[in-house]
């Protein structure tokens, strides 16, 4: 941490209570959550992990004055996974996490200043022993343990991953009494969590949905791809109250991208993996409280509050609604193809899955810039890329940059007219057909069966909108909004208004990014419809009147 003037100390301090410590006073404990912020004016304070199972405990970091101890968890809920405790007596100040949201609120360069350490410091975590607090085991090639992971990335949790297919690692966590049946295997301060789900991991974690913690609230984003981050930063810097909510994590279909060429700001590109990170710190730094997993299973609006009812049962309240859920992706009407997902078929291209496949044979289908992006980022990690385009010409929908580095790359074989007929293999994919032609076109092509360590799956997608039975949308499944709206019912009458921009046919329920019908299925279109609609909640809450 950059040590911080005379007067940014002071300016910190105001929004502590003074606290005299002696040695072994716990300022905070692994489990802790919503834990205080602890500023060190005298004495000494030692960070350690705590014991687990197999290893004593272990000092990650010794803060003298001038210093503080807390972590990113902080901002987001999570409970700590480190100790906190005096070393030296002396002098400290706690800031709880209502004061530690007034400074981060009120004073920019304090704000700048603590989020970038927080930020840094979970960084470094991410290498040390700190990342031993969280293992996550299992095979490389299950759904399971990938879903797991992905979790664990997205949300930049602390961790370690051990792939059990390694025999290195097999046998060395053969003595942690774990079975394959038990895969994949959370390990949580040493202790097992067997068939570990995203959803169990969060609950342990602090980072599920509870009640009290949003009794009700100003504004809920359902999905948290690039429209539901922007609407969420930009409702909680305008002074809402606001929970972004997703069924699996933050990032949506951006995070499946491995390179941006064109995103305004990034003239190098940027990654959906990275993009996503810095805008989820980004709502975290304006108080938006992230919850994933955490899916909406429907909506009930009434003329008060409006109740999002999730999976398990559990009601979010809140004045108005924004819905980001974005779209699902497609995929091809092949036998064994969802025995196959996660075990070598994949709908994204980020460091993850590149990590997976490095240096083997795979398949990318689809003709659109998601499957050219791909194919070129798998080239890159060192596979052999085919591209498979049912379409006779690459450049239909992709964009001509894109279409151009793809021809002149050596690493990618480009099939065009042709499609994957069969998938093969054991527990994971291990090879497919490829077909030219189309079915019944009188071509005599024969089928080819070749090696594929991985097969990208890149042909579309259909709105996410099945839960939304009471919003007007189109054949198609994409929600109508503003003019498009067509049927206005006696509530609307009764306000003497017309729907919003991004407003759907219920009042204060807006819609925007890829589910809304009309949309352009950009990033940077999506982070401008969210960040738009959320200027209609404005309007909207102010014209029913639904406050606290």
């Amino acid at each position: 941490m950059p040590e911080p003037t005379d007067e940014q100390w002071a300016r910190m301090l105001r929004y502590g209570v003074a606290t005299p410590t002696q040695p072994g006073d716990v300022l905070f404990a692994t489990g802790d959550r919503w834990y205080d912020l602890v500023l060190v004016e005298s004495g000494a304070v030692d960070i350690v992990r705590e014991p687990l199972k197999w290893i004593g405990e272990t000092r990650i970091a010794t803060l003298g004055p001038r210093s503080f101890a807390g972590e990113l968890g902080l901002l987001n809920g999570q409970r700590a996974f480190l100790t906190a405790r005096v070393a030296e007596a002396g002098l400290v100040h706690r800031i709880d996490h209502e004061s530690l949201q007034r400074m981060m609120a009120e004073d920019d360069e304090l704000c700048d200043l603590m989020l970038r350490t927080l930020w840094a410091r979970r960084e470094q975590l991410r290498s040390g022993p700190a990342a031993w607090t969280l293992k996550i085991v299992g095979s490389g090639r299950s759904r399971e343990a990938v879903a797991l992971r992905r979790y664990a990335e997205r949300l930049d949790l602390v961790h370690t991953w051990a792939d059990i297919d390694d025999p290195e690692i097999a046998e060395r966590y053969s003595g942690h009494g774990l079975t394959v049946e038990d895969l994949p295997v959370a390990i949580v301060q040493g202790e097992n969590i067997p068939n570990a789900t995203p959803g169990m991991l969060a609950e342990v974690l602090g980072l599920a949905y509870a009640a009290e913690d949003d009794a009700v609230v100003d504004l809920a984003v359902v999905g948290a791809g690039p429209a539901g981050l922007a609407a969420a930063i930009y409702g909680a810097s305008e002074g809402l109250q606001t929970v972004l909510l997703d069924s699996v994590a933050p990032g949506g279909q951006s995070s499946s991208t491995s390179r941006i060429e064109n995103y305004l700001g990034f003239p190098f590109g940027v990654s959906g993996d990275d993009l996503t990170a810095q805008a989820s710190l980004q709502a975290i730094k304006f108080g938006v409280h992230v919850i994933a997993p955490c899916e909406a299973v429907r909506l009930d609006a009434g003329a008060g509050l409006i109740d999002l009812t999730l999976a398990d049962g559990a009601v979010v309240q809140a004045r108005a609604v924004i819905v980001t859920t974005g779209v699902a992706y497609r995929s091809l009407a092949l036998d064994r193809w969802k025995e196959f997902e996660g075990a070598g078929i994949h709908y994204a291209a980020s460091a993850l899955e590149l990590r997976q496949v490095a240096g083997g044979d795979v398949i990318v289908v689809g003709g659109a810039n998601s499957a050219g992006q791909a194919a070129l980022a798998l080239a890159m990690s060192g596979c052999r890329v085919r591209l498979v385009v049912r379409s006779d010409d690459l450049s239909r929908q992709m964009s001509s940059y894109l279409v151009d580095r793809i021809t002149e790359d050596v690493r990618i074989d480009v099939h065009t007219g042709t499609q994957v007929t069969a998938l093969h293999g054991g527990d994971a994919l291990e090879q497919v057909t490829l077909e030219q032609g189309h079915a019944g076109d009188g071509s005599d092509a024969a089928p080819m069966t070749v090696d594929c360590r991985g097969l990208f799956c890149f042909i579309g997608s259909d709105p996410a909108t099945d839960w939304l039975g009471g919003l007007e949308r189109d054949d198609d499944g994409f929600v109508h909004t503003g003019a498009d709206v067509i049927g206005l019912n006696e509530q609307w009458q009764a306000m003497g208004r017309m729907p919003l921009p991004f407003e759907t046919s219920v009042p204060r329920v807006f819609a925007a990014g890829d589910v809304r019908r009309g949309s352009m299925k950009r990033v940077a279109a999506a982070v401008g419809e969210g960040s738009s609609a959320v200027a209609s909640v404005h309007l909207a809450l102010a014209a029913a009147q639904v406050f606290a």
